[in-house]
């Protein structure tokens, strides 16, 4: 298990474990942190698993996919450089520690 933390909407800050190769958005629905609804399951179609990644460890996230990108321009009024699909990360054990901010649909 990797610990991560995710700020929820609201501000509060929620500490989980994630297993490794489990999507980020599936560690993130199953400790229940808010304003994560991933309506499509984590078929990378809705884009309400939405983050900002405030702080990872260099090279330890995967590169975003064209679709994951395509996604995020398509669905979200909150693009940032910053923002990733938690359904299209998988935990790895060199991105503990890691920080997110739940932008959600």
């Amino acid at each position: 298990m990797i610990k991560l933390t995710f700020i929820e909407p609201s501000g509060s800050t929620r500490e989980i474990d994630a297993s490794i190769g489990q999507s980020l958005m599936q560690a993130a629905t199953a400790a229940g942190v808010n304003g994560i609804a991933a309506e499509c399951g984590g078929a990378c179609m809705c884009a309400t698993c939405h983050c900002l990644v405030l702080d990872a460890p260099d090279g330890s996230l995967p590169e975003m996919t064209d679709t994951e990108r395509d996604v995020l321009e398509f669905t979200s009024d909150h693009v940032e450089e910053r923002s990733r699909l938690t359904c299209q990360i998988p935990a790895s054990a060199g991105m503990a520690g890691s920080v997110f901010r739940v932008i959600g649909s």
